[in-house]
């Protein structure tokens, strides 16, 4: 059985296996001891469209979380497989889902989940409508449009580092990325620093403006040790001169040269939804369960700060890769 999930056919998915096990500058560095904390970003601009009846049964959790972004989440965390045959990189895919901390109190998936649905605003001067006055979705909804979730993978190499995932309707672009966040120095000798954040980041731009990029810190000319942020990125369009296959393009190719390496064992979904199924059973039947709205056009819920609040801020990304977060289209 071939299961497809077209995430996985996309060249920059597949990338992250690249970066991580092909470069000795980042595989040395893929652990708790140089990473603070990661951040997956999948945002769409639109709302549900002409999908409200089938949304409306599903909601941002079922459609993107647990299939699409636990996937990228595997290829992150896995361990090296034995080589890049079929099953070493399944096997290493399904031990890193079935390492991730299921969260099996109420009170854990109350402080560590945030869901939220959009409401009605005015982007570019053009009214857009709230989740619930979609057609095909019911007026008293409770699903979600927007969901963020904190989660621990207990393993040796990521012990302690916390993973923050949020995907969501009517965001200000659409875009995919993830986000690595590398612990600074533990003695700084540099004060003199207008860089807002100092940690060093590894972008990863999954979609659009697909590319990679390094934010670290640099000398500003003359006196004394100024420090600013300076970028380095690659973008895919300079390979332009190769033909990029659609991500169905190549897991259908691939399904028929019987190679099912981007193709989702039975063992993986299993384990994806044993993280999921406890956070949908509690935002369905749990007690002090909250639906926050969010004006369309804006980064989700206020309170989704709160999911970060303390450890950094959400980086709000643009439609372009080197875009300077906190991006926004609401009028």
């Amino acid at each position: 059985i071939y299961r497809i999930d077209h995430y996985l056919g996309k060249e920059t998915v597949q990338n992250l296996l690249v970066t991580r096990f092909a470069n000795s500058i980042f595989e040395p560095l893929w652990n708790r001891n140089y990473i603070h904390h990661i951040e997956i970003t999948n945002a769409e601009s639109v709302g549900v469209e002409k999908r409200g009846g089938y949304y409306d049964k599903s909601g941002a959790l079922r459609d993107m979380f647990q299939n699409h972004l636990l996937q990228i989440v595997s290829l992150i965390v896995m361990e090296p497989p034995i080589s890049d045959e079929p099953e070493g990189i399944r096997n290493e895919k399904v031990k890193a889902l079935k390492s991730l901390r299921i969260m099996r109190n109420e009170q854990t998936i109350h402080d560590n989940t945030i869901r939220g649905q959009y409401m009605a605003s005015t982007i570019k001067g053009e009214k857009v409508k709230g989740y619930r006055q979609e057609d095909g979705v019911a007026k008293d909804s409770k699903t979600e449009t927007y969901a963020a979730i904190k989660f621990f993978v207990d393993n040796w190499r990521w012990k302690d580092v916390p993973f923050y995932v949020r995907t969501a309707k009517r965001m200000p672009t659409k875009v995919t990325e993830v986000v690595i966040h590398f612990k600074t120095p533990h003695h700084q000798i540099f004060h003199d620093s207008s860089m807002n954040n100092k940690d060093n980041k590894l972008i990863i731009r999954i979609q659009p403006d697909e590319g990679i990029l390094i934010k670290f810190g640099v000398k500003v000319p003359g006196q004394g040790f100024k420090v600013e942020r300076a970028n380095l990125d690659f973008y895919y369009s300079s390979l332009a001169q190769t033909h990029v296959m659609e991500a169905y393009e190549r897991l259908l190719l691939d399904c028929m040269q019987g190679d099912a390496t981007l193709y989702a064992r039975a063992d993986e979904v299993e384990a994806a939804w044993e993280f999921v199924d406890p956070i949908l059973n509690y935002w369905k039947n749990g007690k002090d369960v909250h639906m926050y709205g969010y004006a369309a056009g804006v980064w989700g819920p206020e309170n989704s700060d709160e999911l970060i609040d303390g450890i950094g801020y959400w980086r709000n990304p643009g439609p372009n890769l080197t875009d300077d977060p906190g991006f926004c289209v609401i009028s």
